[in-house]
């Protein structure tokens, strides 16, 4: 997909959010607010995290007629109080609009500063540890949190399963192991990327002697990832080979992964729990300045 095509589908996407709420419908404000009234509002953090979504925010709020500037990057660092978008046009639209608009970008903030936090806790050990998303993430949003995993820090790793074979383990249920990496390997070509997610240690040499590139240690202990990677490296299997470890890891436990051999951690947690940033937005007619006030 070229560069403006995604441009008209996430434009396409977040008119689809904005009818979601009935914006155009909003009984509150039609009743309320004049239409000639024009105002400004400013979006501001409420407590200190990693910005994501800002670029979204500011196209979802200029093709509704706002003008909009950022006043963070995505993947800045904010502290409570640090203002992140400004606005001005129609009270309105402004109030229309500002749900949604914060939903996005409290969420995707959330990701960011989630990420930031493995990131930070990895890195205190292990400098270059690797973090990287999942395809767990909520629909319509997948390459958006991706984004936000990348300026949190870390990796997206498989966009979607057509980006690169992973060996699942409902996958070797219905074929056998060394016929699934032989058959993954003359689909790929002898540079392709083949994982496989392995349960065992003899499951692991068995997936590298049948050609796999890369393994995911699913759902396993620090002591366990490690005994596998020194197995491995003893073994003479360890040599161009990545491996990863996934499975319950949360930000606060993954430095105990760092020390263990493997290369990174895929952690599902980064996009489906990872708490929201809060933010607020701020709103006062034009003419007049707009104060931040902290949000209960």
């Amino acid at each position: 997909m070229g560069r403006e095509s995604g441009r008209t589908t996430l434009r396409r996407q977040l008119r689809a959010f904005l009818e979601e709420d009935h914006y155009r419908e909003d009984l509150t404000t039609d009743t309320l607010i004049p239409p000639a009234l024009r105002a400004r509002a400013r979006v501001s953090a409420q407590a200190p995290g990693v910005v994501s979504g800002v670029a979204v925010v500011l196209m979802l709020l200029r093709d509704q007629g706002l003008q909009a500037r950022a006043l963070v990057k995505d993947g800045d660092r904010v502290k409570r109080g640090t203002g992140v978008i400004e606005m001005e046009g129609k009270a309105q639209r402004i109030l229309q609009v500002e749900r949604t608009a914060l939903n996005l970008l409290s969420h995707l903030s959330g990701v960011a500063t989630t990420t930031a936090e493995a990131v930070q806790n990895a890195h205190r050990t292990r400098p270059g540890f690797a973090i990287a998303a999942t395809r767990k993430t909520l629909p319509g949003l997948r390459d958006l949190e991706k984004a936000a995993v990348i300026h949190g820090g870390g990796i997206p790793h498989r966009r979607d399963l057509s980006s690169s074979i992973l060996i699942k383990n409902n996958h070797l249920a219905l074929v056998p192991l060394k016929a699934a990496v032989r058959r993954a390997r003359d689909r790929v070509g002898p540079r392709g990327t083949v994982m496989v997610e392995v349960r065992s240690y003899p499951q692991a040499a068995d997936a590298i002697r049948s050609g796999a590139n890369q393994l995911l240690f699913d759902n396993v202990t620090p002591r366990t990832a490690r005994r596998w990677a020194e197995g491995l490296q003893r073994e003479g299997l360890r040599n161009g080979i990545l491996l990863e470890v996934s499975g319950g890891i949360r930000p606060r436990t993954v430095g105990r992964f760092v020390s263990s051999g493997v290369d990174r951690a895929s952690l599902g947690y980064l996009t489906h729990s990872a708490p929201v940033l809060p933010l607020h937005l701020t709103v006062a007619p034009l003419g007049r300045r707009v104060v931040a006030r902290p949000h209960p």
